[in-house]
């Protein structure tokens, strides 16, 4: 199994948003969002809302999932 990191933070900073700005806009739990922030590698993730939160931020989930061990 991989570890992943999801690059939220870095994409909200670029936009001026809060992480509750991302969970509002994507329709994600704030906790489930920040969750995924400060944990950093994760091995696993709710896929439908690592897709809610692509959309909100109008990328693809390649772009939003970075795969750091495979």
């Amino acid at each position: 199994m991989g570890y992943v990191r999801l690059r939220i933070k870095e994409l909200a900073e670029a936009r001026g948003w809060t992480l509750k700005d991302v969970a509002d806009r994507a329709g994600v739990n704030y906790n489930t969002v920040r969750s995924y922030v400060q944990r950093g590698e994760l091995n696993t993730v709710d896929l439908s809302a690592v897709f809610k939160i692509a959309r909100a931020f109008d990328v693809t989930v390649e772009d939003l999932v970075e795969v750091l061990e495979e």
